[in-house]
């Protein structure tokens, strides 16, 4: 066990130099062409777009489709993680199905791809939580699924107040939101959509969109997954409950 915590703590050190390294120029570039892209977009389209993101946020936080069980028993971490890999890429793979289907009819049936998708992600969040051993039916599990949420597809300041939420989740779950109408649903729904991958808005084009909206949803999933996986691996070390699963 102690080879597998040195493991941990040896990934979790690479992943906060990533969210803390600067983002190359190449990356601001990237970022003003998708700003570009996004204006080509009709209105109605992100409205849609706006009000899914929304919805399913919503769902996350009171909807009983996404609650699933505290695992019953204990479980070490690396067996409980040899699950979640594979969750990860179950759920990953279902994405990359999912996109290439809807990325088949162009703008039109894209659009589809994204309250589908992010019903994905969330089902993968709310199984990792349960694998780890939290009970999803809490109000705080919820808002840590979000944090978490927020930490893989966010600007790097933001990763950064997000990553200091999670490495103090037992102070600092007290002071955020415990009320559905005081979560920052606008900032968090701009972030969301301002940090995909530039390569995501290339679904929307007929012909190359299946190729796209697979590989991009498959990577894309697969990137919340690990992130998921390190922020419970995080608040368990600092909790000091990293061994065994509870």
């Amino acid at each position: 066990m102690n080879i597998y915590r040195e493991k941990i703590n040896s990934e979790l050190a690479d992943w906060k130099h990533q969210i803390a390294h600067p983002p190359a120029p190449s990356f601001r570039t990237i970022k003003r062409i998708q700003r570009k892209l996004n204006r080509l977009i009709p209105h109605q389209i992100h409205t849609i777009i706006t009000h899914a993101i929304k919805d399913i946020m919503r769902a996350v936080l009171y909807g009983a489709e996404f609650s699933t069980p505290k695992r019953e028993g204990t479980i070490a971490i690396h067996h409980a993680e040899e699950m979640i890999r594979e969750t990860i890429w179950f759920y990953s793979s279902s994405a990359a199905a999912q996109g290439a289907i809807t990325g088949l009819g162009g703008l039109v049936s894209s659009v589809a791809d994204f309250p589908l998708w992010l019903s994905i992600k969330m089902k993968m969040l709310f199984e990792i939580a349960k694998l780890y051993g939290y009970d999803t039916k809490d109000f705080q599990e919820r808002l840590f699924i979000l944090h978490v949420f927020q930490l893989a597809f966010s600007s790097r300041q933001r990763k950064l107040r997000t990553y200091d939420i999670i490495a103090n989740w037992d102070e600092m779950k007290a002071k955020l939101p415990q009320n559905i109408h005081e979560f920052n649903w606008h900032g968090f729904q701009l972030e969301y959509r301002n940090n995909l991958d530039l390569i995501k808005l290339f679904q929307m084009i007929p012909g190359i969109g299946a190729v796209v909206g697979g590989c991009t949803n498959h990577k894309l999933t697969y990137r919340l997954g690990k992130t998921a996986m390190n922020a419970y691996r995080l608040r368990k070390l600092n909790s000091n409950q990293l061994s065994p699963i509870n």
